[in-house]
């Protein structure tokens, strides 16, 4: 709608009416203008400062952490700079009154709500990428397992929704209260989840076994750790097969790693000999053996250098022990193989008569 202003106007002696007027408000433009200004002026300063952090490296921060802190936050720290241009726009908004103040409080909560929830899935995502990348570089006494991870996320997660709740005013003891109550209701119902998960924290404390660890539990399980999970632990059996064993079974075994202090082992093969052999020969004749295949068998180390002992030889018999070292406890089937034929075959070519086959001791 258009409308005259009263009265006329003269031009040249002669009287015009008055020019237009358009009867609608537009007092709001500018503040509006000065609104969206503000918020792609912020938006796009945080995404400056954002760029700037990004490509910073640290000289005392190892590559490994800088790489998984810049990984957790590339996508999160967007989403941060649409919330500062939010703000400042919001506070504005709020000094020219264009919204009500209903909705000013609104966007404030919502804006707290969603920061503090991504700040936390972040810093609960960045935890686990850190707690992995320090147990592959030995960095700390843990494993690398799923249960490490999970761990660290969940305290993070926890501790920020308790900041979440706290900033919207919302008292937290009660809750915590009311936890603890229904957690004792929860624990009876659960008893053998739970004994299973804190075995796996035990686990994770004492480590006794990492991640890719050659391992024996009890006296039927043997293989290489692939994860130890919040309820079992996976062995990768010799056999290729996958073995799924309780935690709280593991804690309880009697757990030998064969990695542990180093991946070397120590065996012994024990040869028995006819008792009218001569035992000088035999002696010679095994050293002679071992000092040759030592450089020729893969796996057989030469340091610590096989030995040869004089054993107290039983009825009719005179007993060799053949002591040797193999770099991994994989490569025990070979060598003994390979050692023992070797040993055999010297023994044909000198004519000493076997007592018994030889066997592993």
């Amino acid at each position: 709608m258009w409308k005259r202003w009263p009265g006329s106007i003269s031009i040249g002696g002669s009287s015009a009416p008055a020019p237009p007027e358009f009867e609608h408000d537009v007092s709001w433009l500018w503040p509006l203008g000065w609104t969206t200004t503000a918020f792609a002026a912020a938006t796009l300063g945080a995404l400056a400062l954002r760029r700037v952090l990004l490509a910073a490296r640290p000289r005392w921060a190892s590559p490994e952490a800088v790489s998984a802190t810049v990984d957790a936050l590339r996508g999160p720290s967007l989403w941060w700079c649409v919330v500062v241009g939010l703000y400042v726009a919001n506070e504005i908004a709020e000094d020219y009154a264009l919204l009500p103040q209903r909705w000013h409080r609104l966007l404030v909560v919502g804006v707290n709500i969603a920061f503090v929830l991504s700040v936390t899935v972040t810093l609960a995502s960045l935890a686990g990428s850190l707690v992995s990348r320090a147990a592959e570089q030995r960095l700390i006494g843990g494993a690398v397992t799923g249960l490490a991870q999970t761990v660290s996320r969940v305290v993070v997660l926890v501790v920020g929704i308790l900041v979440l709740l706290s900033t919207l005013g919302v008292q937290v003891t009660p809750i915590l209260t009311t936890l603890g109550i229904g957690g004792v209701a929860v624990a009876l119902a659960l008893q053998d989840t739970l004994s299973n998960l804190f075995a796996g924290i035990h686990l994770l404390a004492d480590s006794p076994l990492r991640v890719g660890d050659h391992v024996k539990v009890g006296s039927n399980v043997e293989g290489f750790v692939i994860d130890v999970g919040w309820r079992s632990t996976r062995i990768r059996a010799l056999s290729n097969d996958i073995v799924v064993v309780p935690n709280l079974v593991v804690a309880r075994e009697t757990i030998t790693n064969y990695d542990l202090p180093d991946r070397r082992g120590a065996f012994r093969l024990r040869i028995s000999v006819d008792v009218t052999a001569d035992p000088d020969a035999v002696d010679k004749a095994l050293r002679d053996e071992i000092d040759v295949a030592s450089g020729k068998i893969p796996g057989l180390l030469s340091l610590p250098a096989p030995s040869v002992t004089r054993l107290f030889g039983g009825e009719g018999s005179l007993d060799f022990a053949v002591s040797y070292h193999v770099a991994e406890m994989t490569d025990r089937f070979r060598v003994q193989h390979e050692l023992r034929r070797r040993v055999l075959e010297r023994l044909q070519r000198e004519d000493i008569a076997m007592r018994a086959s030889a066997r592993v001791a």
